[in-house]
């Protein structure tokens, strides 16, 4: 339900806020809900009773600016925003932690896209197999687009640092499981080593979302297109093809009946990882015949993030349901990787 009264954000400030400098945007006292909250970045739709827009923030105690970075997710709306790729428009960008409308934080707001993030098989559903199918088509079709938008052209030529790219991703992920050792995970040591051993040559650099997934996407309207791209915290500038191998990674079912990892593999319809491969070759342009390693390295980082989530629940530090169940499931993610890998 809409309150005035929201964690991690003041309402009042914020109106005040806008009213400075976006003068005659809003047209009355605001409300809101926290759409979403926990240890990702903290967001809200907030309404004046006419119009919409959603805020942005870390969440409430973060330690490490560099994961929730507003100016960042801010910048890379901002440049895409007049491209052909789907993104909310930026209404305004706040990077004074002492701005008493998000105590303690720099926060943004962009407009309120309405649309659906369809998160699971069930979810899907109701649209029928043959929308399905053109849905997830579409989210190969909007990676395109991304992936052609020149960084240099829209602002983003320093956005990231492509050169050693892959090397960097792997011994990154290498470090966060190191973090999260607990226990004997058979394979995942084998399947970084031969990630690291197969590093493929990467492409020409792209503006790379870091987490391209249906549910990362608005789908709206009679014609089920994609409204808006969301969740830019992972984007930089790097080696398209990652977007590519997690996207697939996702269009592979687990085989894990209630599995606590969201995935619309399943659902009817669900075009196949080798059709949403041929489509993107054939649309880019771009060689995909390695895609099997990006795959392969999407498996050991979901593998990896898992086991950190398994880590801080053998620590008391998690609340909600599911979370007993994750640990279960990363040997799933790191038999996939090497098969994937082994298979080619």
């Amino acid at each position: 339900m809409p309150s005035d009264d929201l964690p991690g954000l003041d309402l009042g400030r914020l109106r005040g806020l806008l009213d400075s400098e976006r003068p005659g945007l809003v047209h009355g006292p605001l409300t809101g809900r926290l759409i979403e909250g926990g240890r990702s970045n903290l967001t809200y739709a907030v309404t004046d009773g006419t119009s919409r827009w959603v805020v942005r923030r870390p969440p409430l105690g973060h330690v490490l600016a560099t994961a929730h970075d507003m100016r960042r997710e801010h910048r890379v709306i901002s440049a895409l925003h007049p491209t052909a790729v789907p993104v909310p428009r930026p209404v305004l960008l706040c990077e004074d932690p002492e701005n008493g409308a998000a105590p303690g934080a720099p926060f943004y707001v962009m407009e309120f896209v309405p649309g659906t993030p369809y998160r699971t098989a069930e979810q899907l559903a109701p649209i029928g197999p043959g929308r399905t199918r053109d849905v997830v088509l579409s989210l190969v079709d909007t990676l395109v687009e991304l992936h052609a938008v020149e960084p240099a052209e829209v602002g983003l030529a320093d956005f990231g640092r492509p050169e050693g790219f892959l090397d960097r991703q792997l011994r990154r992920w290498g470090k966060q499981l190191d973090a999260s050792r607990n226990r004997e995970l058979a394979g995942i040591d084998e399947l970084q080593a031969a990630l690291g051993r197969a590093l493929p040559r990467s492409p020409a650099p792209a503006i790379v979302h870091g987490d391209y997934r249906l549910d990362n996407v608005l789908i709206g309207g009679e014609d089920d297109r994609i409204t808006a791209i969301l969740d830019w915290e992972m984007s930089t500038l790097g080696d398209p093809l990652t977007d590519l191998g997690l996207l697939v990674m996702y269009s592979i079912p687990l085989g894990s009946p209630d599995s606590p990892v969201s995935t619309t593999a399943e659902a009817a319809g669900h075009p196949s990882p080798a059709e949403l491969i041929e489509r993107y070759a054939a649309r880019s342009g771009r060689d995909v015949s390695q895609v099997s390693w990006y795959t392969a390295f999407a498996w050991f980082k979901l593998a990896v993030i898992l086991e950190g989530i398994h880590y801080r629940y053998t620590l008391g530090q998690t609340v909600g349901a599911g979370f007993d169940r994750i640990g279960d499931l990363v040997p799933v993610f790191i038999s996939h990787g090497l098969t994937t890998l082994q298979e080619g």
